[in-house]
């Protein structure tokens, strides 16, 4: 099966800079693929790529087969840039009327009301795009990105302008395209948010992937933690001892009133994969 988007020996260099360093990704259909890595490590020039807004200086990206940048890979994508502007005096429903028309749409006010029903914006459905907030437009922004029902969408930054329940609002739509088997390559600092929705990381640092998996895979055993009448108490081991640990402080007397399995987050792969950079 071909997958939704394809990168091999990707390389972008700006004169003696390297912002992509031969990096090989792929996106599954219907895969939720999160792009993690420090400011500099070439997560949007990747995405840029893969829209066909920047060329690269060696190696190939393909949409659903199609050359990253062709006609044919273009009517196969939705994409939010991290630094977007809309016309200020156009409606909600006005603008993706423009978007529809601009990706040949047939979807009609049907297809309008549906998108701004997905991104909680119904009852703004006339409200100009200048009178709207920051988080208000980010939400328009992925329902332009959705305009035709694209198979493959990718995300520039999705929840950065967005409040605890506009990150909500837009992870239940993450969600909502995984079971319609939407592809989604998302670029994002919120390493919460790529942990609860993601299928598989991938960890840039200086134009190079040095990390990825699932963030099962990424996670690594930090030991056990037993609460007995004698304190708590750290034990090495994995899930797996947990029985055998219980059974020798019960038969030495002790009373166990709690037990937790450690794990590393995906914030303690990210740290440790990109030492001390910053993002």
């Amino acid at each position: 099966m071909t997958a939704a988007l394809t990168a091999r020996g990707l390389e972008k260099r700006y004169g003696s800079t390297v912002a992509l360093g031969g990096v090989d990704l792929e996106v599954g259909e219907g895969e939720l693929v999160g792009l993690l890595g420090p400011n500099g490590a070439g997560k949007s020039t990747l995405v840029k790529i893969a829209c066909g807004l920047v060329r690269p200086t060696r190696g190939r990206a393909e949409v659903r087969g199609a050359r990253a940048g062709s006609r044919d890979a273009k009517r196969q994508l939705g994409y939010l840039a991290e630094l977007f502007r809309f016309p200020g005096w156009y409606s909600a429903d006005e603008l993706l009327g423009l978007h529809q028309r601009l990706a040949g749409s047939a979807g009609g006010a049907q297809e309008r009301t549906e998108l701004l029903e997905l991104v909680g914006l119904s009852e703004a459905r006339d409200r100009r795009v200048e009178q709207m907030s920051k988080g208000m437009q980010q939400r328009l922004g992925l329902a332009q990105a959705l305009v035709g029902s694209p198979p493959l969408l990718l995300l520039d930054e999705p929840t950065s302008a967005l409040d605890p329940v506009g990150r909500r609002t837009v992870r239940l739509l993450l969600e909502e395209l995984q079971r319609r088997g939407t592809s989604v390559l998302l670029n994002s600092h919120l390493l919460s948010e790529v942990e609860l929705v993601c299928d598989r990381v991938v960890i840039l640092l200086r134009g190079s992937v040095v990390t990825e998996g699932s963030p099962a895979d990424l996670s690594k055993p930090r030991g056990i933690e037993i609460e007995t009448d004698e304190g708590t108490t750290m034990h090495d081991g994995t899930r797996e001892d947990v029985p055998r640990l219980v059974a020798d402080l019960v038969a030495a007397g002790r009373r166990v009133y709690g037990v937790r399995v450690l794990t590393s987050t995906l914030e303690d792969t990210y740290l440790e994969a990109v030492g001390g950079e910053t993002s």
